[in-house]
């Protein structure tokens, strides 16, 4: 439960192929909602504890540095890494009242693990639901890029080991996304990325935001519009 008379916090994740701008935008969603007086915890997964950094290093390690990992042992690295931040950074954070913007989140390994890497989807759903408790996003921003991964990004001459898969994986994964978007309309909202810049795909995410959300950041700061920037409290735009 959140403090007493307090509203309760609410969890924001971004999802998406690697280079589609999650780390950018949720920085610039997290910046926008503490402009409205929004208590905000940026985070990500994997990663986002001290044990989740260790085992994020395992995960994305290159292969010539001898990380070899069979697909379920990434697949539980991953559950690992999911239990621990929602235990020690994301429960505790949306208790206080706090909004919690993660960088992935479950949707990840259903992606990855089970579409991806051809895991059992069920046991990804059933593992998800222990790692997690049962938490669910209050809202998932999926950034898609249609045409596939940015190539500037599987251009990069260190790329992390699941960036340097082939593009069979990706596209796998992407069907994935789209199969848990027509499975969860009410939550999932994709964004389309392609040829957009920061500021369009910005404006974007914060009217999917304010679409989802806005009854529940009026209660949290006590206003009708959105403060955009520069004009004084009274009114969130």
């Amino acid at each position: 439960m959140s403090p007493a008379g307090a509203p309760p916090g609410a969890l924001i994740t971004f999802e998406g192929l690697d280079g589609t701008g999650k780390s950018t935008q949720a920085r610039r969603l997290a910046r926008w909602l503490e402009r409205q007086g929004v208590p905000v915890l940026h985070t990500r997964q994997p990663g986002g504890t001290a044990a989740g950094r260790r085992m994020r290093a395992i995960v994305l390690g290159h292969e010539r540095r001898g990380v070899r990992l069979a697909p379920e042992a990434e697949l539980l690295l991953m559950m690992a890494d999911r239990a621990q931040h929602v235990s020690e950074v994301v429960r505790p954070a949306l208790e206080e009242g706090r909004w919690v913007i993660s960088e992935r989140f479950a949707d990840s390994s259903v992606a990855y693990q089970a579409w991806g890497l051809g895991i059992d989807a069920e046991l990804v759903e059933r593992l998800n639901r222990l790692a997690t408790g049962g938490l669910v996003p209050d809202l998932t921003l999926w950034l898609d890029l249609p045409s596939g991964v940015l190539p500037g990004r599987r251009q990069r001459p260190r790329r992390d080991r699941i960036e340097g898969r082939d593009e069979g994986f990706f596209a796998r994964v992407r069907e994935g996304y789209l199969a848990l978007a027509a499975a969860h309309p009410e939550r999932i909202v994709r964004l389309d990325v392609t040829g957009s810049s920061r500021d369009r795909v910005e404006a974007l995410v914060r009217t999917a935001v304010m679409e989802r959300l806005g009854r529940r950041l009026q209660e949290v700061t006590g206003r009708t519009r959105p403060n955009h920037g520069g004009e004084e409290a009274g009114a969130l735009s």
